[in-house]
């Protein structure tokens, strides 16, 4: 699958075909812009190419009509990717920390977990908390701010353990066990937003639960 801003090569093969064959290709963008693609054709008619810009993530639609001997009309979609996406928001830990804390190379898509996770904490649990502040709303003290990297990769671990991180199998767990911790509930009663994926880690509280923090971050609801 090309990402947005990829070059990739469209080839159309035509059968029958001789020296009136034409082929021609429009590709139309996710934003419905429609345009004419230069063709190349080889074998005296047989196979057309045309080399088409991805210039945008979405679903593109190729087009490519025949005239002369083959006639015809042949579509295709294509599902472009967003590619290398910055991160948006307060992120509080690197792929580099996840990497330490998991003591092994982290999965692909790391980045994409570790915003995950930033945005998970602050709306369950870093809402509830006190602590100083930058003006982007980064922790100021670098005690906290290592407590809150090692929180948000806590998450990440529980989600890599769990095989899931966006609720999707809420409603099929009846009990999870990682290590020393385990977890059990009605199935019939689960719903999405009880799904193991959608809980704390266990150990996120363990780690902003520090000695290091007494004085420097503080839960507005007087603990855990």
């Amino acid at each position: 699958m090309p990402d947005a801003g990829d070059y990739a090569t469209a080839t159309l093969t035509v059968d029958p075909y001789d020296g009136t064959t034409t082929a021609a290709l429009t590709v139309t963008s996710p934003a419905g812009t429609v345009a004419a693609v230069p063709v190349t054709p080889a074998e005296g008619g047989k196979t057309w190419t045309g080399l088409v810009h991805y210039a945008t993530a979405g679903v593109w639609t190729l087009a490519w009509t025949v005239t002369g001997t083959g006639a015809g009309r042949e579509v295709s979609r294509v599902s472009v990717g967003p590619g290398v996406v910055a991160a948006t928001g307060r992120v509080y830990a690197t792929t580099a920390m996840l990497a330490d804390y998991l003591q092994e190379a982290p999965p692909l898509d790391a980045d994409q977990l570790l915003a995950e996770a930033s945005r998970f904490l602050d709306s369950h649990v870093l809402r509830l908390c006190q602590y100083d502040t930058d003006t982007a709303g980064r922790p100021s003290d670098s005690v906290v701010a290592s407590a809150l990297g090692r929180a948000v990769c806590a998450q990440v671990r529980w989600w890599i353990e769990v095989g899931d991180h966006v609720g999707a199998a809420g409603a099929g767990w009846g009990g999870v066990s990682i290590g020393s911790v385990s977890l059990s509930r009605s199935v019939t009663a689960v719903q999405g937003g009880d799904s193991a994926a959608r809980q704390v880690a266990p150990q996120v509280f363990d780690e902003l639960s520090s000695p290091d923090l007494y004085g420097r971050m503080s839960a507005w609801v007087g603990g855990w």
